[in-house]
């Protein structure tokens, strides 16, 4: 399983410059969290209390159908992410999330994150440009969703996530793509 050099604090200071007091303080407020191989990390109906931070492993995030399993993203170590209307708005979850691999995850709760804002103007930073740029991941993910043939989906998954296509199953990689097996298969053949 592949580590990252990243770490929450440095991914955090990526998208905000924290001073040395302010990344102190927000390290006193992170915690890890291990999960083995299918365990559920945050459960359908549930209200997404963290923002997590991939250390080392592989998640992903999905709903399901009367009929069907639809995955919205894949996030493997190095990336930072949250359920994001049920973290903003502390409602339930239409989504659940997965480990795919053991995984270890670096966490920080919805209210001392929202303490951190108050009293650090940087960590407020960080909060915004983090959930700008789900916005923006999101808008891109609906608009593939909308508007890309399957085969150009695959291929332009083949170029974003490559290096996953080791890590996933195809039954998760055709989910994630919004179409069957059978035809992930055919699409395959042709590439």
């Amino acid at each position: 399983m592949p580590t990252n050099p990243m770490d929450f604090s440095s991914f955090a200071s990526s998208l905000s410059f924290l001073e040395s007091e302010t990344k102190a303080v927000l390290q006193t407020k992170l915690y890890h969290k291990k999960y083995r191989k299918g365990e559920l990390i945050l459960e359908t109906n549930t209200v997404c209390k963290r923002i997590y931070f991939v250390d080392s492993g592989l998640v992903k995030t999905f709903f399901y159908t009367d009929t069907r399993e639809f995955i919205m993203r894949f996030f493997p170590e190095g990336s930072m992410f949250t359920v994001l209307d049920s973290f903003v708005l502390q409602k339930p979850s239409s989504y659940s999330v997965l480990a795919l691999e053991d995984t270890t995850i670096t966490c920080l709760n919805h209210d001392d994150l929202e303490m951190l804002c108050q009293q650090y103007h940087a960590i407020e930073t960080f909060y915004r440009k983090l959930i700008s740029l789900a916005a923006v991941n999101m808008m891109d993910r609906i608009s593939g969703t909308l508007e890309e043939k399957a085969q150009t989906a695959y291929l332009k998954f083949l170029t974003d996530y490559g290096p996953l296509m080791q890590r996933i199953s195809l039954a998760d990689l055709a989910s994630y793509l919004g179409i069957t097996q059978v035809s992930l298969s055919r699409i395959r053949a042709m590439k």
